[in-house]
């Protein structure tokens, strides 16, 4: 059993004597948001909650896996797993007992643009937490002991992923969208590059990514805006105001131009097809049209047109879905659905029709206002704890959003017209789709049409 899982279950049994997490709607959030700075100029996105005494605190610094060097994919996340794993002058053990005695949850991962974490506390708590916090950040001890445990657990990861057909159309796929470009590389590295990382790597990152001027944060719970400060100070004050070596530039760029299709071969019982393309980035002003549009192709679980189409109507697949995911330098539309190998070619002519078809005709007027309820009501559910909304308010700070973008949302939302979402629709999926399809040898029916596949073991 791990530590952190250990937390997580402490944390639960004391958060639930206290009624859980804070609800907080979001129409309250967006009266209560306050734009903080701390005494030493620390600014934080805060919303004071005093229901229950928990507190939510989640937090970036700008530069994640895409900062890793090329040949070492994985160095973001080996810090991300290892910045817990003892400070200042406790040994891991002695650290992660610490955050057990008084069930303070804490965790770091990278994403492709962030180092991010998160830190979750009973009220009573919150000295401690955030000075483990600030141990974490200033004075992690990369002991090779933990190190070389760490490095292990990833490995083994990452061998499962060799058999796993998911996880290697997932791979397969940023490949062929983005090429040499750092987002073709999986956040946790690869089994060349993971045993050849030293100690002197994960403080090379660490010295170029954690600092003052890449931070961003957000917190919701049971803490006055004086004291939050003076925490904020403590905990992260005495980072750089700026990182000793400037970040790598990690230049924009498009997924790669659909049509274009590739297979991996891997004997396993099921096909699994990994499809999508070109997105439409969070800055864009088609972007909440797109997200509209995106519900009523894949986005919408049981009611999307995907599942409609694949899954009721034909029995090709239990599940498919689709999503738009959006980056700092670049957005695409990513689906996946996993097959019996001689139905695959079935599923991928399922999928590009439905797709070519909302492409010339887009959606249908009551499918756009039904998918406009449901996003406008969703709001609700998707911030109603404290932990939820802490974790939007940090996205909404990386996406540039203003600090009462929760009160406009449902507005922008209303706003998209029939027009829009055709425009939108016929923009996302007009070219067709990058597919991937993971199996056992191909059908005849699952051959690439328009490009040539690619092969790989």
């Amino acid at each position: 059993m791990t530590y952190s899982f250990v937390r997580r279950i402490a944390f639960s049994v004391a958060a639930g004597a206290v009624l859980a997490f804070s609800a907080v709607s979001p129409s309250q959030a967006a009266a209560k948001i306050q734009h903080l700075i701390s005494p030493g100029g620390i600014e934080a996105w805060f919303v004071q909650d005093a229901t229950v005494p928990l507190i939510a605190m989640e937090y970036s610094f700008a530069g994640g896996s895409a900062e890793d060097p090329k040949d070492k994919p994985g160095v973001a996340n080996l810090v991300g797993s290892l910045l817990d794993e003892g400070s200042g002058d406790l040994d891991s053990k002695t650290f992660h007992e610490r955050l057990d005695r008084r069930a303070i949850e804490l965790s770091f991962n990278a994403t492709r643009d962030t180092l991010r974490g998160s830190l979750r506390m009973l009220r009573d708590n919150k000295d401690e937490a955030f000075d483990l916090l600030r141990m974490a950040l200033t004075s992690p001890h990369f002991d090779t002991a933990d190190v070389e445990r760490i490095r292990s657990q990833v490995i083994s990861g990452l061998r499962r992923e060799t058999t796993n057909p998911t996880s290697l159309a997932s791979r397969k796929f940023l490949e062929l969208a983005f090429g040499d470009h750092p987002y073709s590389r999986q956040s946790n590295g690869n089994l060349d590059s993971v045993p050849t990382i030293t100690i002197a790597d994960l403080r090379n990152y660490v010295g170029r990514v954690l600092a003052r001027d890449g931070l961003k944060i957000a917190v919701v719970g049971d803490v006055d805006p004086a004291t939050l400060g003076k925490l904020l100070d403590h905990t992260f004050g005495s980072l750089p105001a700026k990182a000793k070596a400037n970040l790598t530039p990690v230049p924009d760029v498009e997924a790669a131009k659909p049509p274009q299709r590739a297979f991996v071969t891997l004997d396993v019982p099921q096909t699994v097809i990994t499809f999508g393309g070109p997105g439409v980035k969070r800055s864009d002003p088609s972007f909440m049209a797109a997200y509209v549009v995106n519900h009523i192709l894949g986005g919408g679980g049981l009611s999307s047109r995907l599942y409609r189409e694949v899954r009721e109507k034909r029995g090709l697949a239990y599940s498919v879905y689709e999503s738009l995911l959006w980056m700092q330098h670049s957005a695409i539309f990513i689906g996946n659905t996993g097959t019996r190998a001689d139905r695959a070619g079935d599923t991928i002519e399922a999928i590009e029709q439905e797709v070519r078809r909302i492409a010339e005709e887009g959606p249908t007027q009551k499918e756009l206002d039904e998918a406009k309820s449901y996003l406008k009501g969703s709001q609700m559910l998707a911030l109603d704890t404290s932990s939820k909304l802490a974790q939007a308010l940090l996205q909404y700070q990386q996406d540039k959003l203003p600090i009462d973008y929760i009160e406009k949302r449902n507005a922008i939302v209303d706003a998209v017209t029939l027009d829009d979402a055709k425009a939108a629709a016929k923009r996302l999926w007009g070219q067709g789709l990058l597919t991937v399809v993971v199996g056992r040898a191909p059908q005849a029916a699952a051959q690439p049409a328009a490009a040539p596949a690619t092969k790989s073991n």
